[in-house]
């Protein structure tokens, strides 16, 4: 392809970036990531879930996850904030008689106290001492997150010097935010893993989606350094980045 088509075939990834719900499926079989993590973070929700338990998915996403637990749903709760996943929970979800609450604050959750037995977050936002009240003596809250370096290689590729976004999400800061507000900590691990994308089109509907970690991408204004990473894929086959993930298990 000439460098005119590379850019009009880029262009359009760009254009069509978004998501319904938490949907990657546009670039699978293109891009891989969250293959070989040291904990199946499924397998650690369902070994402290049991079916007698009060359960809450705080920022659902789409709720696609939750749902696939197949816990009783009137022992579920549920909240988001994203209006287009606010929409697509109150569709899917209200309807199953999960208990469904429109929320992007996570200092205020809007239930009583000692409501939940366990409360999971993956990806979410959270305040530990917003989760403390929540829960039951007892409780446990789950948690596989996002770190702050995830992705820097990459955003160093098109987007050189870009400050951290959130530079206190790791392990070690955040334990001590649990163990401070009156957690024990069950489980607490930390990772780094490859991620990695075969074609740039991949790379730029992901970065559009992740706008947060790479600010002002656009084609227009990467461009010279998309095509380095072209280059880069017709020699060695991939563009190859880190992922930054962190787990906690902490009871009440």
């Amino acid at each position: 392809m000439t460098t005119e088509e590379l850019r009009a075939v880029w262009e359009k990834e760009e254009e069509i970036a978004h998501i319904h719900g938490w949907d990657f499926s546009h670039i699978y079989g293109r891009y891989e990531e969250e293959k070989d993590l040291p904990w199946d973070y499924r397998r650690i929700v369902e070994q402290y879930l049991t079916k007698d338990d009060e359960l809450l998915d705080y920022d659902t996403g789409g709720g696609e996850f939750l749902l696939s637990l197949h816990h009783p749903y009137v022992k579920t709760a549920a909240t988001e904030g994203y209006p287009p996943n606010v929409l697509l929970c109150k569709e899917t979800l209200e309807p199953l008689g999960i208990d469904f609450q429109e929320c992007n604050d996570p200092s205020d959750i809007p239930y009583a106290d000692a409501s939940f037995d366990v409360i999971i977050n993956r990806h979410g936002d959270f305040d530990a001492s917003e989760l403390y009240r929540l829960l039951e003596k007892g409780g446990v809250f789950i948690t596989e997150q996002v770190g702050g370096e995830n992705d820097r290689d990459l955003v160093e590729m098109v987007l050189p010097g870009t400050p951290e976004p959130y530079p206190h999400l790791n392990l070690k800061e955040q334990r001590k935010i649990f163990e401070e507000a009156g957690f024990q900590i069950l489980k607490a691990e930390e990772a780094y893993r490859p991620i990695v994308f075969y074609d740039v089109g991949a790379f730029v509907w992901f970065a559009r989606i992740l706008e947060w970690e790479f600010p002002q991408f656009s084609v227009s204004r990467c461009f010279p350094q998309l095509l380095e990473m072209h280059k880069k894929i017709e020699k060695e086959g991939k563009i190859e980045g880190t992922i930054h993930r962190y787990l906690i298990v902490a009871k009440k």
